[in-house]
């Protein structure tokens, strides 16, 4: 009887069904390939370097090119889409922010002695990009370097939330629900608006005790060069020293935020 003859370089050696896990990696072999690639090329140039069979790849390239990742030209060929820009800005962006802030947040911290956080938005929440802390044992609710947050339970949430229209705002109290922590936390989409509205004015957030009962919290905005709101900074206390220090506290980080706009290229 004869053998059948093993299977071209460009057919798929594993099973018709590819688990997650082969799926992603096939479709980062496809994604490197077109990545060294300096014009858009054909499906069958990425079958034959990434050893896959055509229909598999012409399957993995659809799903790419559905949600962006992979443009199909005409003609049959691909190239890269422009969502890896959408991507790649946002990284910069963020690691931007992070290394310019963090000897801002730093002196800050030093100055004043108390914990100093840098956050940016990411939908519904704000994520933790730095912090500057020697005494973080102090608090109870200790947010971590990449953690989550509500946007409306933090002080840095709150500028990003005060930034959008009523309609947004609104729609964010609608998809979140509004959860609170405390008996202080803004349940109610009035209390909420009432607060932003305070924030418009003065261009400075507070957190008083709604993240944490005994915690105060106040956060400052940082823009880029283009004026947008791109992260923000806060100085968390217990709430007796927050008090008594507020007044020394409230400037001092405004002027720490400024600075930092400033080294982003703002105009202040």
């Amino acid at each position: 009887m004869t053998k059948p003859s093993a299977a071209p370089a460009n057919k798929d050696p594993g099973p018709s069904h590819p688990t997650g896990v082969q799926v992603f990696d096939r479709a980062d072999s496809l994604l490197v390939i077109l990545a060294g690639q300096h014009s858009p090329v054909n499906l069958k140039t990425l079958a034959n370097e990434s050893g896959l069979h055509v229909s598999t790849v012409h399957r993995i390239l659809g799903a790419l090119a559905a949600i962006g990742l992979v443009e199909h030209q005409s003609g049959g060929l691909y190239r890269l889409g422009l969502r890896w820009l959408e991507y790649g800005n946002l990284v910069r962006e963020r690691l931007e922010v992070r290394d310019v802030a963090r000897p801002f947040i730093e002196a800050l911290h030093n100055r004043i002695g108390e914990p100093v956080n840098l956050a940016i938005r990411d939908g519904d929440d704000i994520i933790y990009l730095d912090r500057a802390s020697a005494n973080a044992s102090r608090i109870r609710v200790f947010y971590r370097v990449g953690s989550r947050a509500p946007l409306h339970l933090t002080s840095l949430g709150k500028l990003f939330l005060a930034s959008d229209s009523p309609e947004s705002v609104a729609a964010y109290a609608t998809r979140t629900g509004l959860p609170g922590n405390t008996m202080h936390s803004l349940t109610q989409l009035n209390m909420l608006n009432k607060a932003l509205k305070e924030v418009q004015r003065t261009s400075m957030a507070f957190d008083n005790e709604e993240a944490e009962l005994g915690l105060r919290c106040v956060a400052a905005p940082v823009h880029d060069d283009q004026g947008k709101l791109v992260a923000a900074i806060s100085v968390s206390s217990p709430t007796e020293r927050f008090s008594e220090h507020e007044k020394d506290w409230v400037p001092a980080l405004q002027e720490c935020a400024h600075a930092v706009s400033r080294a982003l290229g703002a105009k202040l």
